[in-house]
């Protein structure tokens, strides 16, 4: 009788490809230059980040057959992407608003902590031949990171044109999170790891 938890072809590939995003993006995110700027500073540290959710959406769209999972994905590619293309655009500008040094002291010390839950829940999401609902898994921390991250920076002053992206990150990412957990019901995989 065959192992029905033996892993497929297809999702030992896409785990590969993941842990390789996942891999890069905490170089990106901990190996980032970092100055006396926490505009700057969430900026290089976000762009990995949401360079990681392009990747993983990428990857599972090679895949998921779920139509659901894919509209999703489609929809992270094209706003991380944004996103990313903002952040590049204003960097120059808000890497020259200097921080308060206990300011930066405290935002960091903060974002380490978020980065380090993040790392961990990410990298304990369930394997299975399930693919789209482990992206769900896999992508529900990463986003829940992000939202943290974005209201951390929100506690300081920060450069004008980082303001809005903000508050752009926290809206469609808590959104997106709640649409992932009601995909993940459906599936019969709740995710009680990932309030």
């Amino acid at each position: 009788m065959a192992n029905s938890n033996l892993l497929t072809q297809d999702s030992k590939n896409y785990l590969c490809c993941f842990y390789q995003i996942l891999d890069d993006m905490i170089q990106g995110i901990t190996g980032a230059r970092l100055n006396q700027s926490v505009s700057h500073n969430f900026i290089v540290q976000m762009i990995p980040h949401h360079r990681a959710a392009v990747r993983m959406s990428e990857n599972i769209l090679r895949y998921a057959k779920n139509q659901a999972v894919r509209r999703l994905a489609g929809t992270i590619i094209e706003q991380q992407t944004a996103g990313i293309n903002e952040m590049e655009e204003i960097l120059p500008v808000c890497e020259q608003s200097l921080s308060a040094p206990m300011d930066l002291r405290l935002y960091q010390r903060r974002m380490d902590l978020i980065f380090r839950e993040m790392f961990a829940a990410m990298n304990a999401a369930p394997e299975s031949n399930r693919l789209a609902a482990v992206y769900l898994r896999e992508m529900i921390p990463h986003h829940q990171g992000a939202v943290r991250m974005a209201r951390n920076a929100q506690k300081y002053p920060v450069c004008v044109q980082l303001t809005p992206i903000l508050q752009t990150i926290i809206a469609q990412q808590t959104r997106e999170i709640a649409q992932m957990r009601v995909l993940l019901g459906r599936m019969g995989g709740g995710c009680p790891s990932c309030s």
